[in-house]
Formats: C-alpha cells, structure tokens, sequence
C-alpha cells in the first residue's frame, strides 16, 4: 500500500470516530508524524493532500523544512521534547509547539519568537498526567504557572493542551484523554484552551471520543521506522 493508501484508511477513522462521538470530521485535524522519515515520503503524502506534519526534533525540523520550501503550504507541528538550548529552531521554523512544559522555556520560546517571527507562535502546554518519570511534561498542578508563563509573552499563543498517555494500557489511556479534557475544562474550557492534542496510530478513536482536536500519526501513515 503507499502512503496516500495509508492516508485515506487513517481519514477514514477519524471520520468514523467523529461521528461516532457525535462530531464534525472537519473538528479534529490529522497531524502526520514524519519523524525520522525522509523528504520525499512527505512529498508522497503532501501529494495525497496532507499538509501537517510532526517532527520530534529540532535540528530535523529545521533541515525537512529547508529540503521542502518549495511546498509553501506545509504547516510544521513540533511534537517532541524541546530543550530550551533548542528553541530557537522550533520558533523559526513551527507553526505549533505541541510540548512547552515549563515557564523557562515558555519565556525562551516568546523571546525566540520576537525576533524571528512575523507573526505569534502557537502553543500547547504538553502535561504528564501519568507522572512519568521517563516523560517530559508539566504536572497537572504546574499547568496553571506554565499558562502564566505563555500569556506573559506577546509572541506566544496560548492554544490549548497536549498529552502522551502510557503505553500498553487501554484503560488507562481512556482516562488519561479523559482527564486531559477535565483538565482543559478547569483551566477555562475550550474558549480559552481550543485544542487538545492527543491520540496517535493505536487509540486515535479513544482521543476523539475524549475531545481530541489534533491527533498526531505516524506508524499508520508511514510504516514503522
């Protein structure tokens, strides 16, 4: 199968799971995960009518967006940990940060913004509700100061919450989106905080039964890596 194959079968829940939960298709937006995956397979699923896409990495996000310039409609979502040495690249480059989980670096991402941008920086606060050792991300009592963090910076936009349930666990999963959504509802609900990014290749269907407006995929749209 290729990758538009793949794409059409990945739309295909999402619609599923949309109506499912008694939601527009058009209210969750498919974030394709190319991290580690060259150029040209975003070219292939760019061709197929994908225009978002995730990267874990800085410096990689930096390099496939200079490799594809040429494809003016590309929309960069940075998805992974964000050291705060490495800001810069992703304030230059992404037109969402999914993964700002401190004040510091909230306050290096506006600074960085400032002077690269044209234009404010989206951005959702990445929050660890299985407290993870391994994982980054804020807890759910430092969601508040991050939030404080972001609004003290005119070129940072506040757009909502992300997580990375814990893997393996079907039950917990459902009630990490579930809380991420609670969470979202405590912190001034979707008028404040519209996005809640969560759900990937295998419980995309759970996330947009929680709420989910961004679900970020990868494996099921470009094979394993």
């Amino acid at each position: 199968m290729t990758v538009a194959d793949h794409l059409s079968r990945v739309h295909a829940r999402i619609d599923a799971a949309a109506r499912a939960a008694s939601r527009a298709p058009g209210d969750v937006k498919l974030v394709a995960v190319s991290k580690t995956k060259p150029p040209e397979a975003i070219r292939e699923a760019y061709a197929a009518g994908q225009r978002a896409f995730g990267e874990n990495y800085a410096q990689e996000l930096v390099a496939k967006a200079e490799a594809l310039a040429d494809l003016h409609d590309l929309e960069w979502h940075f998805i992974g940990h964000l050291q705060t040495n490495k800001a810069k690249f992703a304030a230059r480059v992404a037109h969402v940060v999914h993964t700002v989980d401190t004040s510091v670096l909230a306050n290096e991402l506006g600074k960085r913004a400032a002077r690269d941008r044209t234009a404010p920086l989206a951005v959702l606060i990445e929050v660890n509700i299985g407290r993870e050792p391994q994982k980054a991300g804020a807890s759910p009592s430092e969601i508040e100061e991050v939030i404080d963090a972001v609004r003290a910076q005119p070129w940072l936009s506040l757009r909502g919450l992300m997580t990375v349930p814990p893997a393996g666990d079907p039950g917990a999963t459902r009630s990490v989106f579930e809380t991420l959504a609670l969470l979202r509802n405590l912190h001034g609900g979707p008028g404040v905080l519209p996005e809640l990014s969560m759900g990937m290749s295998d419980d995309l269907e759970g996330a947009i039964a929680a709420g989910a407006s961004y679900v970020r995929v990868g494996r099921a749209i470009f094979g394993d890596r």
